[in-house]
């Protein structure tokens, strides 16, 4: 009971905390943006000086009252490290690298210290998600990559992003949320299965030989007058086996369509599952392959660059543009 509504509480703050500031690209942490309160450790901490002071008000011991009062400077010390840790720290979003629905996509920020400033056991994380721990210490700037698992398809927000600091003594918390703008495209989730109607199954290949040409070793042929030295079998020749010339064959490529009518029993995200986990097939296999969806088409090609340009358009089909 008691954690459901430590959740609740901790929701309606971040809420009010994210609806103060609009989403940057580039901000910089200022006493606006960064709150500090006592960890558990920090108010039993408290606890035990106040504990200690009583007792020293009650026995009139200066010794315990100097132990009190140390004991209580080093709380108030610690208020001013720890919010320093995070004060004049400048976050920019950098970039986010595409993923499949399901996986963790990669987001990338930039940390910038403060003018001569040290920060450490730095804390960053997304909602939910695992934190990861850095320093600038003599770095003027620092690369960090956060992870976010993808729940959809197309363009979506990792949501807020918590920085947070224990520093220097665990007795008190400083944190700040953030609402950055950057966005991941998720492809669909690949799902096994089908056949393609023009036949390519798992273990066919995608390319046809196109008779002689230079690319492929297809086997060895009788040397013949007129052709070229490069290709004479100079193993064979030694081991004598007669004088021999190795044939090569280039290999044309397939074009293969990638079509949404080819399995209309299944559903519109099915459809998208599976026509990804083909272009993702096709992608390792020396062919050709464009993608036909309702609206539109994409010729065949080959290469990253293709790839991502299919997979793009299955991500987006049906969504709105961000």
């Amino acid at each position: 009971m008691s954690e459901r509504w430590s959740r609740r509480l901790g929701a309606r703050a971040r809420r009010w905390a994210l609806g103060r500031h609009a989403p940057a690209r580039s901000l910089t942490l200022t006493q606006k943006r960064i709150f500090i309160f006592p960890t558990k450790a920090g108010l039993w901490f408290l606890f035990a000086a106040l504990v200690i002071l009583l007792l020293g008000i009650n026995y009139e011991n200066n010794l315990v009252y100097a132990v009190s009062f140390v004991l209580l400077s080093l709380f108030v010390v610690s208020i001013l490290h720890t919010y320093s840790n995070l004060a004049g720290l400048t976050i920019t979003a950098l970039s986010a690298k595409p993923c499949l629905v399901g996986e963790n996509a990669e987001f990338e920020l930039l940390l910038r210290a403060g003018r001569r400033r040290n920060y450490e056991a730095l804390q960053l994380s997304w909602v939910d998600q695992t934190p990861v721990s850095c320093d600038l210490i003599d770095d003027s700037e620092r690369r960090v990559r956060l992870y976010a698992q993808a729940v959809e398809r197309g363009w979506w927000r990792p949501g807020a992003l918590l920085i947070e600091t224990l520093y220097p003594l665990g007795l008190l918390r400083a944190w700040t949320w953030l609402e950055t703008d950057l966005q991941a495209l998720a492809y669909p989730r690949p799902i096994e299965g089908g056949l393609l109607p023009q036949g390519l199954g798992s273990g066919e290949r995608g390319s046809v030989a196109s008779g002689r040409g230079s690319e492929d070793f297809a086997g060895l042929e009788t040397y013949q007058q007129g052709m070229s030295p490069r290709h004479i079998a100079w193993k064979q020749l030694a081991a004598g086996q007669g004088l021999h010339a190795k044939q090569f064959v280039d290999h044309a490529d397939e074009q293969l369509w990638l079509d949404w009518s080819f399995w209309p029993e299944l559903d519109t995200e099915q459809r998208l599952s599976r026509l990804c986990y083909w272009a993702l097939k096709l992608a390792r296999q020396p062919v050709q392959y464009g993608l036909r969806l309702p609206g539109g088409e994409i010729p065949p090609g080959r290469g990253g660059r293709h790839r991502h340009q299919v997979l793009r358009a299955l991500a987006l089909h049906g969504r709105a543009a961000p």
